[in-house]
């Protein structure tokens, strides 16, 4: 494919491949697509060097493999030594720091995933592992839920972290999108841009270049404060990120990027790309100015990998921009796990050739609230964000985190002194809730403007909800004596609908699992659907993940019209209205009920209030909330969104409660939704309860094997 190549300039030189390439042996393992039998897959052999093959690569005058002519500036150590630089050197394959050769040995760790609470203690934990860099993605949509509403306070300050990180002497890489990936909703792009429907998001579209332009002008002005240049700790920042693996090739996509990157940057910041060891992806993803790196996991043949990157950067750093040393879960999969010996064995070898490598993840953290992503075909991920890490989603340090300190420590000096510990846990024990009220009694709470009305479904944007619930409500149009199929097309209901006719649980349709539910009823009665949006899919063609009612539904052989339409404020609701919750919904519901079948009931609200025991020192402390038959829902604690439980399908079978958001002062109060079925629904009230454990809890565990 063509690229435009930039003029050369006085004391520039451009250089080629030699005629010794590698081919890639095998299909790529990419970042985000693990293979179907749960194996991770290697590029090649085992990761076992060979160094004259590496080295058979030469450099001379002209264009580099692929026709794409690179051209740098000749860099010798010492030079800029007065004043504060990061460079390449291309003639000896390495950085320079302040004109000094510098190798990065980082990990990936997620501000938006950590609350802000914790960040000095992880960046600490980091740092004494042997650590002299993170890398950090930037969430876009976590800063502008609303079009033009920014938010850069408390958990939101990337700035105070980044400067955090400065200050215990730690490098920062910096990847700022505008899209990310990282397992988060929609990688990181605000669900508002599906306003406009048409959107091709990730391209020179101009409505996506113009919120792009926006938002990068509010953002980049941040960053460059905090460049190394100018007396920060940002070495690198990536350009969009493993755009070859994208659908669209949009070399212009990725200039206007680079162009608004110097303009706010500098022309001298150093911007990087990063793409799986796959030619293709690295030939969409990389672009002449912007040094292209690679991304590969454990048991990957080094030699291969690395000579793929040299088939694109002739010269320069070799750099693993993510080295995974775990993976993702799905909801109703098993718990991934690498195993520590096979992430050394590579980590160890990749140092040994002289690589710069990030771990991703070094910590994963948490997704809080709504924030998780999904694949495709739809798998969404859960509230963990674990990622099998050298730190534990709580911050806590395993047998991985020696592991690879141990092999860091073989390579460069690692902080003298005592590494913080794993914080102290507390069981808490069970705490009894009470049935609050029912989603469709709450509605005057949850929706006080009132339905919107329509002829036809609309979907969670049309109606600006970005996140969460909305309950679709009309009525049966004929008498339903018999079982009749409620039917949506394949995909249709976004993501799962929980579905009642007056007051009566029906059962679940799910995005592209169940889509058709027979339901019965008469003519005239209510029939309510409370469509839960269970996160936008993060990777691949498909992040144009509109969520709700996104095709019509059909009854029998009628498409159901007519609808009332009522976007939830769950968290206003929980937050600031639960004193209001005695009355009953202001009669957007018709109240007549019957029982509802044994396997579903109504979404319903619960609550209960727990007090931290008095008399026992350094009280609060983290602990884990777990769901003893509860079905699938939503917790709250103090207001606090902590995310999605949903032990019947598992792996994660509770979820982190860190504790700054426990009180000792009052009591705590905990709201949960529970969607289909409390174990207290059976008439045994003592068995509605939730209990708190010092530990957390994966239902089943699968190890990936590595090649040694």
């Amino acid at each position: 494919m063509n690229r435009e190549n930039a003029g050369g300039e006085p004391g520039w030189g451009c250089g080629h491949l030699g005629p010794h390439r590698a081919e890639v042996l095998g299909p790529p393992r990419h970042a985000r697509a693990r293979p179907a039998t749960g194996e991770a897959q290697a590029v090649g052999r085992p990761s076992r060097l060979d160094f004259s093959e590496l080295q058979r690569l030469t450099v001379g005058e002209g264009r580099a493999a692929g026709g794409r002519q690179r051209c740098w500036r000749e860099v010798w150590p010492g030079e800029n030594a007065t004043q504060r630089t990061f460079q390449i050197d291309y003639r000896r394959n390495r950085f320079l720091k302040d004109g000094q050769p510098f190798r990065y040995i980082s990990g990936s760790i997620h501000y938006f995933r950590v609350p802000r609470f914790y960040w000095k203690d992880r960046l600490l934990k980091m740092k004494m592992a042997g650590l002299n860099a993170i890398q950090t993605y930037v969430a876009w949509n976590f800063h502008e839920l609303q079009p033009g509403q920014y938010n850069f306070s408390g958990d939101h300050d990337v700035e105070h972290f980044i400067q955090l990180a400065h200050e215990l002497g730690l490098l920062v890489i910096l990847r700022p999108g505008p899209y990310i990936c990282a397992e988060w909703d929609m990688g990181g792009l605000p669900a508002w841009l599906l306003e406009k429907k048409s959107i091709v998001l990730r391209s020179s579209d101009p409505d996506y270049l113009a919120a792009v332009d926006k938002w990068l002008g509010v953002l980049l002005p941040k960053m460059r404060p905090l460049l190394y240049k100018n007396g920060g700790p940002i070495i690198t920042v990536q350009v969009e990120n493993e755009y070859g693996s994208y659908l669209s090739c949009d070399y212009d996509y990725l200039r206007f990027l680079q162009k608004r990157f110097h303009d706010h940057l500098g022309e001298d910041v150093l911007l990087f790309t990063t793409d799986g060891v796959n030619e293709r992806l690295l030939q969409c993803g990389a672009l002449q100015g912007l040094y292209a790196t690679v991304d590969f996991s454990p048991g990957t043949n080094l030699t291969a990998a690395f000579m793929l990157q040299r088939k694109f950067e002739p010269t320069g750093p070799l750099v693993n921009s993510e080295f995974y040393t775990g993976w993702l879960d799905h909801w109703g999969q098993r718990h991934s796990t690498v195993s520590s010996k096979a992430v050394a064995f590579t980590l160890h070898d990749m140092l040994a050739l002289g690589a710069n490598v990030n771990m991703y993840m070094f910590i994963g953290g948490t997704n809080f609230a709504y924030w998780n992503g999904a694949n495709i075909p739809y798998q969404p991920q859960p509230t963990s964000y674990d990622y099998d890490a050298p730190l534990s989603e709580a911050g806590d340090l395993t047998e991985k985190y020696f592991a690879l300190r141990d092999i860091i420590q073989k390579f460069a000096k690692v902080p003298e002194g005592p590494i913080p510990p794993s914080t102290p846990k507390f069981a808490y024990g069970k705490v009894a809730l009470n049935k609050l009220k029912t989603v469709e009694d709450a509605l005057n709470i949850l929706c006080p403007s009132g339905p919107i009305k329509s002829v036809y479904p609309l979907t969670f944007i049309d109606v600006k909800q970005y996140f969460g619930f909305v309950l679709y409500r009309t009525m049966l149009p004929e008498d339903c004596s018999d079982p009749t199929p409620l039917s949506s097309p394949p995909s249709g209901v976004h993501d799962r609908a929980y579905v009642s006719v007056n007051g009566v649980a029906q059962g679940v349709l799910e995005r592209e699992s169940v889509i058709t539910l027979n339901i019965t009823g008469k003519a005239g009665a209510t029939l309510d659907l409370l469509v839960e949006n269970m996160g936008r899919v993060n990777y691949g063609s498909s992040i144009n993940d509109f969520k709700g009612l996104v095709s019509n539904l059909t009854l029998g052989s009628k498409i159901l019209t007519n609808w009332e339409i009522f976007p939830l404020d769950m968290e206003d609701a929980v937050r600031s209205h639960l004193g209001t919750w005695g009355g009953r919904d202001g009669g957007y519901h018709n109240k007549a009920r019957a029982h509802s079948p044994p396997t579903y009931v109504l979404p319903t609200f619960y609550v209960g209030n727990f007090t931290i025991p008095s008399g026992i020192a350094d009280l609060p402390q983290d602990t884990f909330i777990q769901f003893p038959g509860w079905t699938k829902g939503q917790v709250w604690i103090n207001g606090f969104n902590l995310g999605r439980y949903w032990p019947v399908r598992g792996p994660q079978m509770t979820l982190f409660v860190p504790q700054h958001i426990l009180v000792t002062s009052t009591p705590n109060t905990i709201v949960v939704l529970e969607l289909e079925h409390a174990p207290c629904q059976d008439g045994v009230p003592e068995l509605c309860t939730v209990e708190f454990v010092d530990k957390p809890v994966f239902r089943t565990v699968q190890t990936h094997r590595h090649a040694n």
